[in-house]
């Protein structure tokens, strides 16, 4: 049994990032479990769950600042444990789009919050609508509901929101 740890890094994107950073991981035996990676803006930033052997944290931290200038990235390591399963609730998707405009996330994840929601996974982008040229805005993830919270209730309250809002939103059950 090994540790796992969570490894992130960002600066200036450039080609080969990637590569270097699975290198230095493989380089100290470590596997690669999970990823998200992606420009923004000029940036490139990545998070990933790692596990590798027993010790591997400390021997990571004690290397970063080398790490770290080899790769021309800030970088950091955090231990953590293994994922654990979606027992605790039932999974679903849920999309949004709208007209771009300040505190649409804020004001679908306060609805997911109230209702117990753990969000597993979230990206957004603003994109522009095909004829109009307006700014949209777009979410998509991925969440466990708890078991306890009638989805009727939930759907309601979304629903609610998508009328004060002018948001369209789309909660769909996930088979794992």
């Amino acid at each position: 049994m090994g540790d796992y740890f969570v490894f992130t890094a960002i600066g200036t994107d450039r080609v080969g990032i990637v590569d270097e950073i699975a290198a230095v991981l493989e380089a100290e035996n470590c596997n690669i479990e999970e990823s998200r990676m992606a420009v923004l803006g000029t940036e490139f930033s990545v998070m990933l769950l790692a596990s590798g052997g027993q010790g591997i944290v400390q021997i990571l931290e004690k290397d970063l600042p080398d790490i770290g200038d080899k790769l021309g990235l800030h970088v950091q390591i955090r231990p953590t444990r293994a994922p654990r399963g979606s027992s605790e609730g039932r999974p679903y998707s849920i999309e949004a789009i709208s007209l771009d405009a300040p505190g649409i996330m804020h004001a679908v994840t306060a609805v997911l919050k109230r209702a117990g929601a753990n969000i597993e996974e979230i990206s957004t982008e603003t994109t522009s609508a095909p004829w109009t040229g307006a700014t949209m805005f777009q979410m998509r993830g991925t969440l466990i509901v708890p078991r306890e919270v009638h989805i009727a209730e939930l759907r309601d309250q979304l629903e609610n929101l998508e009328h004060e809002r002018d948001i369209d939103i789309v909660l769909k059950p996930l088979n794992r």
